[in-house]
């Protein structure tokens, strides 16, 4: 779609104006929906644009792109506008689908992490609900199902239970990190460049990022897969789709960040969070420590970790988390990035957090002060990790 920002006009903006106006964030223009102010992207709606991305979990840039229209559009769904079921070729998605993935959570039903896409996991989880409590198990949630959701009490109180879940999955899978399944997601790639300054590219600098945290991986005896190949630029969803097929047990997303200002530079992670209260709380913890161990190693600006509801993050079944490392709009940035010597260095940082993760605290070292020889001497024993 066309981005839409303040200045603009049109029927395009009515529509926008007449969503916020419908979730309390814009005062009624009266005069009807196409006319005069009510066609105006002005200040007031910039503003309200804002406060809705902010509520989202989405960058605040107060612009209409792709992913704040699709949460627009989602935003407007309840549960029991309508009956959702599994859509396999446009998958159902809104606020309505995660109120009922959070009321199942609530019951005990696995439907994974509440995203708002009514997927196979939530069909799944819904069937069982629906064989337990004497429904058919069509998997459709109309009528009779929101029901017997709305006339039973809370199973599980006091905790959420889909994070406790995710939690125990990270217990069971032990410190060790041979036999894991990763995959590595270099961003943009083939005709979609990202980020180009000066004839540098963020596609290829995060490729060869990508090739080393691979390498790295490998040698630990992890299974690393990588998203996308050199030349192509599948789309967010299909990235996750891959992860999701893989039964991966983390997605590592790689950028670089731009700003038109030059003095823009920094480091920060994200993982998934909608900003009420569904969250990653895995994801969460390991773009902390990613984002420490890079801080260290690598002296740059702090840009904090931060919840997001982008598709990568939102759609995979496991922990995601996505790295922007440094601005290439920035010289100080660019000029590290530019040097092989300091994707080592961000290749070894990322390993060494995806480490610590797993090692739950236990026998851990202080922060920067993991490398990745100590890494393979722990995954490999000594004598082996030297030979190599």
């Amino acid at each position: 779609m066309q981005l839409l920002r303040r200045g603009d006009s049109g029927p395009a903006v009515a529509e926008i104006r007449t969503m916020l106006t419908g979730y309390g964030l814009l005062p009624d223009v009266p005069g009807g929906r196409n006319h005069g102010a009510a066609a105006q992207f002005d200040r007031d709606v910039e503003d309200a644009v804002r406060a809705f991305q902010q509520r989202r979990g989405l960058i605040t840039d107060g612009i209409i792109g792709p992913s704040t229209y699709r949460a627009l559009r989602e935003a407007r769904w309840n549960l029991g506008d309508r009956m959702l079921a599994l859509m396999i070729s446009a998958p159902m998605s809104g606020d309505d689908v995660f109120a009922l993935q959070e009321r199942l959570l609530e019951l005990g039903y696995d439907v994974g992490r509440p995203g708002g896409v009514f997927d196979e996991q939530t069909e799944h989880g819904l069937r069982a609900f629906q064989r337990d409590y004497g429904l058919t198990p069509d998997g459709v949630c109309g009528p009779q199902t929101l029901r017997a959701l709305r006339q039973l009490g809370r199973k599980v109180t006091g905790g959420r239970p889909g994070l406790l879940r995710e939690q125990e999955l990270l217990r069971r899978a032990g410190p060790r990190l041979r036999g894991k399944r990763i995959v590595i997601d270099p961003g943009h790639g083939g005709a979609d460049t990202g980020v180009t300054v000066a004839g540098i590219t963020e596609a290829d600098l995060m490729w060869d990022l990508a090739r080393r945290l691979v390498g790295r991986m490998s040698a630990t005896g992890m299974e690393a897969l990588l998203s996308r190949q050199e030349n192509s630029c599948p789309p967010e969803s299909d990235r996750a789709a891959f992860a999701n097929a893989a039964g991966a047990d983390l997605v590592l997303s790689l950028h670089t960040d731009a700003n038109r200002s030059m003095r823009a530079e920094g480091l920060a992670t994200f993982h998934f969070g909608n900003g009420s209260g569904a969250t990653s709380t895995v994801g969460e913890a390991l773009a902390g420590l990613i984002q420490r161990e890079l801080l260290i190693r690598t002296s740059l600006l702090d840009c904090c970790s931060q919840p997001r509801t982008w598709e990568l993050l939102r759609l995979t079944r496991m922990p995601a988390v996505r790295v922007e490392v440094g601005y290439l709009t920035n010289l100080d940035d660019r000029r590290k990035l530019l040097d092989p010597g300091f994707r080592d260095v961000v290749a070894e940082g990322i390993l060494v957090g995806v480490k610590r993760l797993y090692l739950l605290g236990q026998n851990d070292q202080p922060t920067g002060t993991f490398t990745f020889s100590d890494v393979l001497a722990r995954e490999l024993g000594r004598n082996e990790a030297r030979a190599m």
